[in-house]
């Protein structure tokens, strides 16, 4: 799910060169790149000789490109299509394992991709499957009472109309199925004299994106899943861009890693587990030049941490982002 940059030639991962710095694929090992997307990210990695990339895409319309990576990079390039919580299917397991990468944007080709559903100005269903799916919006959006509709729409896209577009979904539906444009004439209905820098069906749509994909349990259980995997001295990078995606990873490198006391004449008060280095404290963004090309990067926050020591429990990670979660299970009533 490569997050790109468009031109008139070819695409482009977003923080490319400052991803391939840290994970530096020049001295050789094996990668693992969980959003094969376009390949943008595993095509750097195997510029060298010496490395090897398995990558894994939830979406099946990867394939053609994956089929092109498996014939030109021969015993180098292995792909699985999995979710990132399913990292522990991964069969061998990798050996000489030095970096694993999430790019956790959406390519131009899928929100381009009518039958996904991805965009507001598509005229389809509603869909926003990106694989490996249950359901889709289209039921989310026809079938869930008002009470659910308006916290997926509240927390998962932060959005302040949530209990309006809600109850008018629940008014409409009463004489129609809703698809893709009937919800957007929802939106603008609700939030016609707001004017804002982004279309008015943007976090309402982004909500209902991340709950059909359980994007919120996925990133959670495929951090967990990756750390397990990761040895001693590995890196784990994230490539996140929006809130809830960036509070979980920054939680997740910050709330393991190390610590200075406040003062050297106070006890060390901090009892909890210490299983990573933070080379950077603070995401790394991308440049000018780059937000010049393409805009939507600049929502774009890269962060990475380096494994210093192994753990198993990770309750009280999974336990800080439980209303996420428990949102999430709304799916089980569909």
């Amino acid at each position: 799910m490569n997050a790109i940059i468009k031109s008139e030639k070819k695409h482009f991962p977003v923080l490319l060169n400052e991803l391939i710095n840290i994970i530096s694929p020049l001295y050789g090992g094996t990668f693992i790149d969980c959003t094969f997307g376009n390949g943008g990210y595993s095509q750097e990695i195997l510029k060298h000789q010496s490395n090897k990339v398995i990558s894994i895409d939830r979406d099946e319309s990867v394939l053609k490109i994956v089929n092109k990576f498996e014939s030109k990079y021969k015993n180098r390039f292995y792909f699985k299509q999995i979710k990132f919580s399913q990292l522990n299917k991964l069969n061998p397991k990798p050996k000489d394992l030095k970096g694993i990468i999430f790019d956790l944007g959406y390519s131009l080709n899928q929100i381009q991709d009518k039958s996904k559903g991805l965009s507001f100005n598509s005229d389809s269903k509603l869909n926003m499957r990106m694989g490996l799916n249950e359901f889709s919006a289209h039921e989310v959006i026809n079938k869930l009472e008002y009470e659910d509709l308006y916290k997926i729409i509240k927390f998962f896209g932060d959005e302040q109309k949530a209990k309006f577009i809600s109850r008018k979904i629940i008014v409409k539906r009463q004489s129609q199925k809703i698809n893709t444009q009937d919800l957007v004439k929802i939106i603008d209905d609700v939030k016609k004299y707001r004017y804002t820098k982004i279309h008015n069906s943007t976090k309402t749509f982004q909500a209902i994106r991340i709950f059909v994909n359980n994007e919120i349990s996925e990133l959670i259980y495929g951090l967990i899943e990756s750390f397990k995997l990761i040895p001693l001295g590995g890196i784990i990078a994230v490539v996140t861009f929006h809130s809830i995606e960036d509070k979980i990873v920054k939680f997740f490198f910050k709330n393991y890693s190390e610590r200075k006391n406040l003062s050297r004449y106070l006890p060390n008060l901090n009892n909890k587990k210490i299983l990573f280095t933070l080379k950077n404290k603070k995401p790394i963004l991308p440049s000018s030049k780059e937000i010049k090309i393409n805009p939507p990067s600049r929502s774009a926050k890269l962060r990475y941490a380096i494994k210093i020591k192994d753990n198993d429990d990770f309750k009280d990670f999974v336990e800080k982002f439980k209303i996420y979660l428990d949102i999430e299970n709304i799916r089980k009533k569909l």
